[in-house]
């Protein structure tokens, strides 16, 4: 059976058949398993030479908070001369790599008027269950991934659509909102008019005959917001199309673009991994305080920091925590982090961002896209349809998924070349970037879930 050391430092090896480790060496009980040149585990009993390396005979390292000393390691890319796309340039500046029309509601109360709205129009509709019966930061947090979906450039029109007498009423969200584009962003409370279908369908067809008037044009890659996510992770996940995805990033960072890296369970066990490549001592302060901050939410609700991986994580060889994060962190290649952000805050600055919020898979797209990314690389090993506000392109880690799930995948990034796949998803980003639709889009899978830490009424 055909196996690769991923790491020279690495004392197990990984099937490039199944995706499962074995032993490299004898490995004696109390001892590190190491793999990507790091400890994923600590051996439970003797493991011969040979011999598979997983759940019976291994366990996770992880524990409480810790403490971090500042001891940085990277070196600035030398900077590329970035490739061109075509996009839509807003007024404000940003740029947008769609033109749709988005229905954004206020409060689930009205997510039926939305489905009927969508329906008779074409525009696209996020439903989502929030807006009313939450309090304080609960209720800060809705309206925050609202504003980032409202106020997103790929959208050509918004129709924000409220009840009227929720909590996140359309005054309220406006406080939120603060300056918006009047042009492009209508607002609409059902209990305010008689029939609101009518109305709703008016105004999006004002919406639709102003975005029509929209030409792309062309503009540098340094100006793309891409977000990075894995879901259904395998054993290959973290050699294969997370190390690809990780070029990628490393690429468009040297040409001036952005990147994003969230998931912070999945950080767990790889955090000084990012550390290191911090770029100043503020940014990775911000990050220590991103990663116990989320450590300390688990143990607010009295929960292991390790619970992780999934049964699908392991039954596809991911063994613990520190294996999957180690993995998972691939996406982010060797780029400098240059900014660490809060769950619901807007990205500023170009290179590789760290974003506070979970691992679940639809929080994270729809976070991701809050926070202004125009489109997500999402790896998996095992396979999803699911797709967010903003195109989804789906990299799978082997070519079985890839042939199986032919509708859901966009990309197979399975290979012992990584440079020429990872030359070759450069090329389907840029052609994703100028309109080409990736198969969540053309499936019409496009969902957002908000994540949610308190009191409901």
């Amino acid at each position: 059976m055909d196996t690769v050391r991923i790491n020279e430092k690495d004392n197990v090896s990984v099937s490039l058949e199944t995706g499962h480790k074995s032993a490299l060496v004898d490995i004696p009980e109390g001892a590190d398993i190491i793999k990507y040149g790091y400890p994923i585990g600590v051996a439970t009993q003797d493991i011969k030479k040979g011999e598979s390396v997983h759940s019976h005979n291994m366990r996770t390292k992880l524990g409480d908070i810790l403490s971090y000393e500042y001891t940085p390691r990277f070196t600035y890319p030398k900077a590329t001369e970035p490739f061109y796309i075509d996009a839509f340039v807003r007024e404000n500046g940003d740029i947008g790599i769609r033109n749709d029309i988005w229905i954004v509601p206020t409060v689930g109360c009205v997510n039926s008027i939305g489905k009927i709205l969508a329906e008779k129009t074409g525009a696209v509709y996020f439903p989502h269950p929030y807006g009313c019966s939450q309090l304080g930061d609960d209720m800060k947090i809705t309206q925050l991934i609202l504003r980032g979906l409202i106020k997103h450039p790929n959208a050509g029109g918004v129709l924000v659509l409220g009840l009227g007498c929720e909590n996140n009423n359309i005054p309220e969200m406006k406080k939120v909102l603060g300056n918006v584009n009047e042009k492009r962003i209508r607002f609409l409370s059902v209990q305010d008019c008689e029939d609101e279908v009518s109305r709703g369908i008016e105004l999006i067809n004002e919406l639709k005959l102003i975005a029509s008037e929209d030409e792309r044009q062309s503009v540098p890659v340094s100006r793309l917001k891409i977000g990075l996510k894995c879901g259904g992770s395998d054993g290959f996940s973290g050699i294969t199309a997370n190390a690809v995805v990780g070029k990628v990033t490393d690429e468009i960072c040297a040409m001036g673009g952005t990147a994003v890296l969230t998931e912070v369970p999945e950080m767990f066990g790889a955090e000084t991994v990012l550390f290191e490549r911090c770029e100043s001592k503020e940014i990775f302060e911000k990050g220590v305080s991103l990663i116990n901050n989320f450590k300390q939410y688990f143990k607010n609700h009295s929960q292991p920091v390790s619970e992780n991986p999934s049964p699908g994580n392991k039954e596809g060889g991911i063994t613990t925590l520190e294996e999957k994060s180690l993995g998972c962190v691939q996406k982010g290649g060797n780029a400098v982090i240059t900014d660490v952000l809060d769950y619901g805050d807007t990205l500023t600055k170009t290179g590789l961002n760290l974003l506070n919020g979970p691992g679940n898979d639809i929080v994270s797209i729809t976070n991701l896209a809050a926070a202004g990314c125009h489109m997500i690389l999402f790896t998996t090993g095992r396979g999803t349809p699911l797709g967010g506000a903003v195109p989804t392109v789906k990299i799978a880690s082997n070519d079985r998924i890839a042939e199986k799930k032919a509708h859901w995948i966009d990309f197979s990034a399975f290979g012992s070349d990584k440079q020429q796949k990872a030359d070759e998803l450069l090329e389907l980003i840029k052609q994703v970037a100028d309109g080409r639709q990736t198969k969540n889009e053309i499936s019409g899978n496009r969902e957002i879930a908000i994540f949610k830490d308190g009191v409901t009424l």
